[in-house]
Parts: C-alpha cells; sequence; structure tokens
C-alpha cells in the first residue's frame, strides 16, 4: 500500500514549544515536531507527525547524547489501535506540549550526576510496536510506521549534531525498553568506531511466561503486534531457527545483540503481574484480585508463583551475565520502569542491593557506561511487605481520599552481594 503524503495530517508545524524551568521543579522541555518525516511516511498511527524533546548539552557534555525512547504499551488489534491513535500514544496532535525531565533526563547534577549536562533527548512513542513496525490499514486509516519513526528521529538528531558524539547512550522505558534493545546495534552504527556507544533497557525484559491460568497472555499480544504491524528488525539469527512470534521477547534477542547492554528491571515487574500474568481476563473467579490491588495481600501460593516468576527472569539474563561488556541490575521491587522518576533513579530512598556502599542506579549505571566497574546486581528474593498508608491525591483541586494502599514503587530489600566480572 502506498500513502498519499499530502493527506498526512501534519497539524501547525513548528520547531519547538520551548524550554522552562523555576529553581524547585523539573525543568519542562517543548515538543519538536520532525518536520522531515512526512516525506518519508514516518507518521503516528493518526498520519500526523512524530516528535520529540530535546534540552541541549554543555560544558564537558556538548558532545554526549542520551536518547530515551518512550514507552507505553502496545496495540494488537485494529480495535485496540483506532482507540490509541485518539490519545498522545498514538497522535502528535494530543502529546503534551511540555513535559517534565526528571531522573536519567534531568539537568540538575545532584539529580542525576553523570548525564546531567549531556545533550538529552526523549523520543515520543506513537506507533504501538516499539518503533519497528511498517504497514498500514486503509481501511481504518492507522499507519503502523514505527520503524520509519525510528529512523527519521534520528536522521534529525544526526543533522542537529549528534554525528558529532563522542559519547551516546541509548535509553528506554518499558515498550521502550524492548525498542532499545530492537535498534541497540542500528544505533551503534549510527556512529564512528571511536565514538563510546551502549543501550539502557529500563523495564523492557518482558518474558514469554505462562500466565496464572496456563496460558500465553502475552504472547498471544505480542503475536498480534508482529503480525498486524509487520514488525521488521527482528534479528535473523532468532527468526530462522524460532516463530517471530518468540522474536519480540527479549529473552531470544540479547544473545544476538553486541552492542553493550545493561538490563535493568524489577524481578516483580508490576506491568508484567498486572498485564501478562494475572491480568482480570484469565482470572474468572477473582482469586487474584486482592493479591494485585494489594501485594500484601497476596496468599503464599500466589508469592510462590510471582517467585517462579523471578527465577525465569533470572535464567533469561544468564548468558548476559557472562560479558564484561554487559550490566545488570535486577532488584526485588514490585516497580516498572526506574530511571525517568527521580525517587528511584538518584535520591535518597532509590533501590539499593547491598555492596560496600549499598548503590543507587543512577551510580550502577554510571560506573559501566564510564567504565569505572563492571558490576552485575541481582537482589535476594525477598518480598518486602510495607505498612500500607493512606494515599491522597488532588483531582480538580479537591483532596481526595484514595483509601489504604501499600507503596512498593522504590522499596529494595538490599539483601542480596553484588555479582563482580
Amino acid at each position: 500500500m502506498s500513502m498519499d503524503v499530502n493527506k498526512v495530517k501534519t497539524s501547525p508545524v513548528f520547531v519547538s514549544y520551548g524550554v522552562s524551568a523555576t529553581e524547585t521543579g523539573p525543568l519542562m522541555v517543548g515538543l519538536t515536531l520532525i518536520k522531515e518525516a512526512a516525506a518519508k511516511e514516518a507518521v503516528c498511527l493518526d498520519g500526523t507527525l512524530p516528535g520529540y524533546h530535546i534540552h541541549r548539552g554543555h560544558g564537558s557534555g556538548a558532545d554526549s547524547w542520551l536518547i530515551t525512547l518512550e514507552g507505553g504499551g502496545w496495540c494488537n488489534s485494529i480495535r485496540s489501535c483506532v482507540y490509541r491513535k485518539k490519545t498522545r500514544r498514538g497522535s502528535s496532535k494530543y502529546m503534551e506540549k511540555q513535559i517534565p525531565f526528571t531522573g536519567i533526563l534531568s539537568n540538575k547534577a545532584e539529580e542525576n550526576p553523570d548525564f546531567f549536562n549531556w545533550n538529552r533527548v526523549k523520543v515520543r512513542y506513537c506507533d504501538g510496536a516499539s518503533f519497528s513496525g511498517d504497514s498500514q490499514n486503509e481501511a481504518a486509516q492507522l499507519y503502523f510506521r514505527g520503524e520509519r519513526i525510528w529512523s527519521a528521529a534520528m536522521e534529525d538528531l544526526m543533522l542537529k549534531g549528534m554525528r558529532y558524539a563522542n559519547q551516546a547512550l541509548l535509553a528506554g522505558c518499558s515498550a521502550g525498553g524492548l525498542a532499545t534493545i530492537l535498534h541497540c546495534d542500528e544505533f551503534r552504527r549510527l556512529f564512528s568506531r571511536i565514538t563510546r556507544v551502549k543501550c539502557l533497557s529500563d523495564g523492557g525484559l518482558f518474558l514469554d511466561a505462562i500466565d496464572i491460568s496456563g496460558g500465553r497472555t502475552a504472547r498471544n499480544m505480542f503475536g498480534g503486534v508482529v503480525s498486524l504491524q509487520r514488525v521488521k528488525n527482528l534479528p535473523q539469527s532468532c527468526t530462522k531457527r524460532l516463530n517471530p512470534i518468540l522474536c519480540i521477547f527479549p529473552q531470544h534477542l540479547i544473545a544476538s545483540v553486541k552492542t553493550p547492554l545493561f538490563l535493568l528491571n524489577a524481578a516483580y515487574d508490576t506491568w508484567q503481574i498486572q498485564v501478562s500474568l494475572a491480568p482480570p481476563s484469565v482470572d474468572p473467579h477473582g482469586n487474584w484480585h486482592e493479591c494485585r490491588n494489594n501485594y500484601a495481600r497476596c496468599t503464599a501460593s500466589q508469592i510462590g508463583f510471582l517467585h517462579g516468576f523471578r527465577n525465569q527472569m533470572l535464567n533469561a539474563v544468564e548468558g548476559l551475565l557472562k560479558h564484561k561488556k554487559n550490566g545488570i541490575f535486577i532488584n526485588s521491587c514490585f516497580a516498572h520502569c526506574q530511571t525517568e522518576r527521580q525517587d528511584t533513579w538518584f535520591a535518597p530512598n532509590s533501590p539499593r542491593i547491598r555492596n560496600k556502599a549499598c548503590t543507587r542506579i543512577a551510580e550502577y549505571v554510571g560506573s559501566w557506561y564510564f567504565n569505572r566497574s563492571n558490576i552485575k546486581a541481582i537482589d535476594c528474593a525477598t518480598l518486602v511487605i510495607i505498612p500500607v498508608t493512606t494515599l491522597y491525591l488532588e483531582e480538580d483541586g479537591v483532596k481526595v481520599d484514595h483509601g489504604e494502599i501499600p507503596i512498593f514503587n522504590y522499596i529494595a530489600t538490599c539483601c542480596e552481594s553484588v555479582l563482580h566480572d
């Protein structure tokens, strides 16, 4: 199928919505649309232009580039993609004009010690297939152009100075973490051999795991993504021996990645628990309802199931542990994505795993990237259950009592020794 470029919904074309900051709040960075993307048919699900947010580096970081790929799930059917194209995950028309740069994107040395003065970019996610599809559905007016969006974004950034980088790091969270693994070696090939290039996947270690009903919820979901969007960039070393659907799972991908790769994941990944391991669709009697909503209420057998999932994750990364170039940080948290949140990336109460300094995630990643040390850290299997707390949130200016819920997002046990190469 071909696409009429004249019908691309470009909206008003602008360069950027700018940057703003306060002394106490996070840096707010404006959205930049990729003007040249339309000619390449590199568009969001609804045909609008893709975009990114960029904050320029300075000083020692002026020629260093951090590219983060946004996450946000997938769409694996015409129906789900039609719904998605009416949201910020499928259209730049609905994207925020400015977003906060926190965690690994922060511009403050006290919040982001190793990357604060780099050129920092967040590429928005609007294709629904981890920047990897290349197809379209004319009847539903859906454009599956993730692979082209990736290429258009990289071309645009290279023209804006990334081609002169002496250091580069590709990172991503969730679906963006999967995209990071898929595009890691391609990213490496953009630069000269003397440029230090590495990749960081945060919360992207999605497993082809059996769900609580004995089915394959994750496999069915990703199968729809691969077939509907014609995901292209799966390694031949995998597709020659396995069904292509299986080759989108990182457990079958990471062995083929040649570029240094750091995997950051929670052993008890909340997204996978909620969506692929124990979703309501495979729990008709609601046996997991209490556990899903409050992990402190999981039964012994449910805790055992979650421990089994952790073991599968450790088996999946076993090969990665053998290579000195790679890094790993798996903590015993109920969490999903930990690099772009300040409280999990680099803060007094950030997740730690015991060693001499009980190092935080930002310190592990920095030490790995700059070759200060070769540490692969895996937390113990102990689940930390903390007292519930009453959560109050303001909704439309009104303080609403959301009841007692546990805060698990950044609690780690810090109990197991770090593994050194």
